[in-house]
């Protein structure tokens, strides 16, 4: 290991699992993308909070729980991959408070379902939502006009230092796909507390499996996918215009606008990450020069 990296004294202290130059493809729900120069899987928070503080503060650091909303092209990533696997991944009810606890790579759909299993309401949306809580809160996630930070009381979130901050949902300016931390654009969530109204299990159960009945029919999930490509402008669906331009079908490479819903990219013939997002640009400018509508891609390109 370069001394330019992590000293070599300091690497007795962490406990994690510190990966050079491997591909990142497998940790993607598109299943593509290149190598990273250094992935590194912490054994726990105390040890994720350790590693960020030895990190040059030079080095470029990306996050990745569930691999989905998000390409990583081809030649790969500069820098750490932080790779959230089977840490961060509590979730409770505290009695005191009221609140529901969940950290940042708890699945989206598991925290709907243990809300409503509390006998909670107002997150069942999120059962059809694929990834983590913490890419949820960092783009606002939101179904069927409902979003995610409307039922954010106070998050956990780390800075570059290792430093842990309790921030309060005032802190935040929040609006369709967006977050904005007012305190420091310098920190990632690790955790968040949900301020949630008493409901009815079963009706809360049965919107869930109505939701999960229309995913099903409506999207391609059999096929790898990043999940909707294009934020929805304002009072149009995105796919209804990609859809009303022709574009169903279209194919770059291996990769191809779904057919089942044209917001969807699919890799169904062993795509690169190119392929994906030559058809994400091809797509975004035949609908402006159809419609004069401008497409906001929602999808994170690293």
């Amino acid at each position: 290991m370069s001394n330019d990296y992590i000293a070599q004294h300091n690497l007795i202290n962490l406990r994690g699992e510190l990966i050079k130059n491997k591909s990142l493809a497998s940790y993607t729900s598109w299943q593509v993308g290149g190598a990273a120069k250094y992935i590194y899987h912490p054994a726990d928070l105390d040890d994720l909070s350790l590693f960020l503080s030895l990190l040059p503060e030079h080095e470029p650091v990306t996050w990745l729980g569930a691999g989905t909303n998000v390409l990583i092209r081809d030649d790969g990533v500069q820098g750490t991959v932080i790779l959230l696997k089977n840490i961060l991944d509590k979730i409770n009810y505290d009695d005191n408070s009221g609140l529901i606890y969940t950290e940042a790579n708890v699945l989206s759909s598991k925290l709907a379902n243990f809300s409503v299993n509390q006998e909670f309401r107002g997150l069942e949306f999120l059962v059809g939502i694929p990834g983590t809580v913490g890419g949820a809160l960092a783009m606002n996630a939101g179904a069927y006009g409902s979003e995610i930070w409307n039922y954010v009381a106070r998050v956990t979130t780390i800075n570059r230092n290792g430093e842990k901050f309790t921030r309060e949902a005032r802190d935040f300016s929040f609006g369709y796909r967006e977050v904005k931390n007012l305190a420091s654009d310098k920190e990632w969530f690790i955790a968040a507390y949900f301020n949630l109204e008493r409901g009815n299990k079963e009706i809360s159960l049965q919107i869930m499996r109505d939701w999960l009945a229309k995913r099903k029919a409506t999207q391609p999930l059999e096929l790898p996918n990043a999940g909707s490509v294009f934020r929805n402008p304002k009072e149009v669906y995105a796919a209804r215009l990609i859809e009303l331009c022709g574009l169903k079908g279209h194919r770059i490479g291996g990769a191809c606008v779904s057919n089942k819903h044209a917001n969807f990219i699919v890799n169904d013939q062993n795509a690169t990450a190119r392929d994906i997002e030559s058809l994400i640009e091809y797509v975004a400018n035949e609908v402006e020069r159809k419609t004069s509508i401008k497409l906001v891609r929602e999808v994170k390109i690293i």
